[in-house]
């Protein structure tokens, strides 16, 4: 649009400066070789301006006669360029869609019309073909070759860290992505992958500069880049709690500063603290960790603040975090261990209580059950305390990834991921519970002893074996007669037995029950010829 107004703007220029000549007659006398020419002012500027078009039209038939070979060469060589970018898109598209036949194909065609060091992007077709021929070896050769180019090295690597996922080795693949993290830190794969390297050898330091790379790039947000420091710094410290604890301390207090609802980091800023005599900051740390959001490592750790105290200290100092978070069940529970350490028995009871009432769990009960146990010594209501305990909801616990841990962790020892643990109530039990109802045996019936009987009025069965009588056959009929509870009848009482006593007739089968599968008619007769009963 604007170089039309231009182009109108120059046509009215020369239009006014035309009309402006023809309105002001005059003329122009030229002496040339002894001869004089003499013309009006309008001719003279007409054929001024032809001349200059004659100049400017011979000078572009010349310059056109003598650049037509280039321009002839650059026509074909475009045209052969284009054919090059439609067969790589045409490759490209195939590769995305899996058909590693037409990949390959237009890959041939691609590199025969346009040169591989002109266009990158021939070689990563070329790898992605590779790879759906099955030819990973091929496809490896060819990202590593793509690592000698500037431009396509971060390719080359991504490609060889892929590979080395698929064949499983993590080694090779943190390699890779530590050298990608390194070059370009905003790429999410290779961060992610170095930090979960890092985390794993304990390079906490490592981890926190690259956290701050990320959140300079813009790659994780500002609240999940503070989140990630307040863990790495918080595993920082509890790893130089013995071996360096100015370190430590500023660790622990600065991921305190960022989260202080964060509990594991408010437990170990607090335990420094402690350890260097600082009793009211560690504690008020862990009273505004306790008002976000209560939790038994931080109600331990406040009322064990002065190892020197009594244990009526320990009970008011609990009673002063369940005046910081009321009807709450952790403050309850609190309260109540403390009391029964205090041998406060009524209190312990009360507060437990109320902690059922305020959130049924596990943890509850068992300690009802140890103030139970301390106050009565009732074994009944402890046994059924114990049974509640077990029907009850799990108590919360740090989960990761399926596993309950009793402490928490920077990162899951399944995955390997960075701030996986979560204190919630694990659900495991109700999936063993329901799972195990039904594959559970049932329990074997106590047998009842039958009243004791005159030896003369019980019945034997004399059972004839192929052994050899002797002592072996006598030390196994003792063993049956000890289980049994039944004297055997030996062949000396056999040998007493009357002659005129009469023999009885087999008891009459009972009748079989449907669902019963009954007994092989064979065992049966086999087992008729070899026992008879008597009086």
């Amino acid at each position: 649009m604007i170089r039309i107004l231009a182009f109108l703007a120059v046509v009215f220029a020369l239009g006014l400066g035309f009309a402006w000549l023809a309105d002001r007659p005059g003329e122009m006398l030229v002496t040339f070789n002894g001869y004089q020419y003499q013309v009006s002012l309008m001719v003279a500027a007409v054929a001024v301006v032809a001349v200059v078009a004659a100049v400017m039209i011979v000078w572009w038939l010349v310059k056109a006669l003598w650049t037509s070979p280039y321009t002839i060469s650059r026509y074909f060589r475009v045209r052969r360029r284009d054919r090059g970018y439609q067969a790589l898109s045409t490759g490209m598209i195939a590769a995305g869609a899996g058909d590693g036949a037409l990949a390959r194909k237009k890959t041939k065609e691609a590199a025969k019309l346009i040169r591989s060091d002109q266009e990158p992007l021939i070689q990563l077709l070329d790898a992605q073909a590779s790879l759906l021929e099955g030819d990973h070896e091929g496809a490896r050769e060819k990202f590593e070759t793509m690592l000698d180019d500037p431009e396509m090295r971060l390719l080359g690597l991504r490609g060889l860290y892929l590979e080395a996922e698929r064949l499983g080795d993590r080694n090779a693949a943190r390699h890779y992505a530590g050298r990608a993290a390194a070059v370009a830190p905003q790429l999410a794969w290779a961060a992610e992958s170095t930090l979960e390297d890092l985390t794993e050898r304990g390079d906490w330091d490592g981890a926190l500069k690259l956290v701050d790379a990320q959140k300079s790039t813009r790659q994780i947000e500002r609240d999940a880049a503070n989140r990630r420091r307040v863990v790495l710094l918080t595993a920082k410290a509890q790893a130089l709690i013995d071996s360096d604890a100015n370190a430590a301390r500023t660790a622990a207090l600065e991921a305190n500063r960022l989260r202080p609802d964060f509990a594991p980091a408010a437990v170990v800023a607090a335990k420094l603290l402690f350890r260097q005599n600082d009793v009211r900051k560690g504690s008020k740390i862990l009273e505004a960790a306790w008002k976000a959001e209560p939790h038994p490592e931080i109600a331990e750790l406040y009322t064990h603040a002065r190892p020197g105290d009594a244990v009526l200290d320990r009970l008011n100092r609990a009673k002063k975090l369940q005046e910081l978070k009321k009807n709450h069940a952790e403050s309850s529970l609190a309260v109540a261990r403390a009391a029964l350490n205090a041998q406060e028995f009524s209190t312990a009871r009360r507060e437990a209580e109320a902690a059922i009432r305020i959130d049924r769990r596990e943890g509850a009960y068992l300690l009802l059950a140890d103030i139970e146990e301390a106050e009565t010594a009732d074994q009944g209501k402890v046994r059924q305390l114990l049974s509640k305990a077990v029907r009850a909801p799990r108590d919360p616990a740090w989960v990761a990834d399926g596993v309950v841990s009793e402490r928490w962790a920077p990162i899951s020892p399944i995955t390997g991921r960075l701030d996986a643990f979560e204190w919630r109530a694990p659900m495991e039990r109700l999936g063993q519970l329901i799972d195990g109802h039904e594959d559970t045996p049932e329990a074997p019936v106590p047998a009842i002893a039958a009243p004791a009987r005159p030896v003369q009025e019980r019945a034997g069965t004399i059972e004839h074996t192929a052994e050899t009588p002797g002592t072996a056959t006598e030390e196994k009929m003792d063993d049956r007669a000890g289980e049994d509870h039944v004297t055997p009848i030996t062949a000396a009482a056999f040998a007493q037995v009357p002659e005129d006593a009469e023999a009885v007739e087999p008891a009459q089968e009972l009748t079989r029950l449907p669902d019963d599968p009954g007994v092989d008619p064979d065992d049966a007769a086999d087992k008729s010829t070899r026992r008879f009963r008597l009086f």
